[in-house]
């Protein structure tokens, strides 16, 4: 017999009620309603999509290394020669020697205009006396302007005077150096004034000290108080018209002098020499110096002393030999005496 071909509709088996659970799907063990979710079994939403990163910036260039000699050398118009110290030295006494050679200029290799001899840098000196070249006191005067009145002097110096002042400058051993002037100008550019601390064998003259701080930097002192100067600017001080001041790269070593004690004093021989030099080491010293201190009175104290003694004895011992040389020579140039002795 044949038959048709077409599918005959076979009955399915009937499935137990565990073989229909794992037959479902996974997903309808799970609500579709969010609300409805388990907190411990809360699903984790999905992250939107990231934007594209933004992209990286251009590399910056690299910076040059710098040049120990520069293009051209720095030019300045100031009419004085350069030395790294203006107080504490003599342009009048030359050195015997050097510790160094002079072709290392403390300005750096063919950074400044000026040749270096060991000592200073000298200006290159033009046709005509100082005034003619640089505008001599008429210039000054013009910067300075008006004088001031009593009034303003006395707020500038309630202002500026007191230790806690923030325009403030130690001056040391060294007295007024070159690179000095710079930092003046720079206090100069925010303030009218400047408060300057002195300490140390420069404090012996201190006359010398306000000269040379008002002949280089075109100011005038305001106020002077034992060791405290307050140097003002000028009403018409202009700081984009500020002088160029080449900056000294490192501290040049002193050169060397005569000996500033001699084995036999000038005028004298021999036995008379050492004769006072014992009566001046066993008489009781007249001061006592301690190192950076405040050496204002010491010249008249000595001076005072030698309308009634022949021999002075200062005690230094706590001031380094330098400090020692140094004061023995501003002494002798002050008080016009011999020194005998330095222990």
């Amino acid at each position: 017999m044949l038959f048709s071909r077409k599918l005959l509709p076979w009955p399915c088996p009937r499935q137990s009620q565990a073989q229909a659970l794992l037959c479902r799907p996974f997903s309808a063990f799970y609500p579709t309603n969010p609300d409805d979710d388990d907190p411990p079994f809360t699903r984790i939403p999905k992250t939107p999509p990231r934007a594209s990163a933004p992209a990286p910036p251009p590399p910056k260039p690299k910076d040059q290394p710098a040049k120990i000699s520069p293009d051209e050398p720095a030019h300045s118009d100031l009419p004085f020669d350069f030395r790294y110290s203006y107080s504490e030295t003599d342009p009048t006494w030359r050195p015997i020697g050097f510790r160094e050679p002079t072709r290392f200029s403390p300005f750096g290799p063919g950074r400044l205009d000026r040749p270096w001899d060991g000592v200073v840098a000298a200006a290159v000196r033009a046709e005509g006396n100082r005034e003619d070249v640089c505008g001599g006191p008429s210039r000054r005067d013009e910067v300075l302007g008006e004088a001031l009145s009593e009034a303003e002097v006395a707020e500038l110096v309630e202002r500026y005077r007191h230790s806690d002042c923030s325009r403030q400058i130690n001056l040391g051993k060294d007295g007024v150096t070159h690179n000095m002037l710079d930092d003046i100008h720079n206090h100069w550019r925010r303030a009218e004034a400047v408060r300057i601390k002195c300490l140390g064998v420069a404090t012996l003259d201190m006359d010398n000290i306000c000269f040379h701080l008002e002949d280089k930097t075109g100011g005038r002192i305001i106020y002077r108080s034992i060791n405290i100067l307050i140097l003002y600017r000028g009403r018409n001080y202009d700081p984009k018209q500020r002088p160029v001041i080449p900056l000294m790269l490192w501290k040049p070593l002193a050169p060397i002098y005569p000996k500033v004690v001699q084995n036999v004093a000038e005028g004298l021989t021999f036995e008379e020499t050492k004769e006072m030099r014992n009566k001046g080491l066993h008489s009781p010293p007249l001061m006592k110096l301690t190192r950076n201190g405040v050496y204002v009175n010491v010249v008249d104290k000595v001076r005072e002393a030698f309308k009634t003694l022949e021999v002075v004895r200062l005690d230094c011992s706590h001031c380094g030999t330098s400090d020692c040389k140094k004061i023995g020579v501003k002494l002798r140039v002050c008080c016009n005496f011999l020194m005998l002795s330095m222990n």
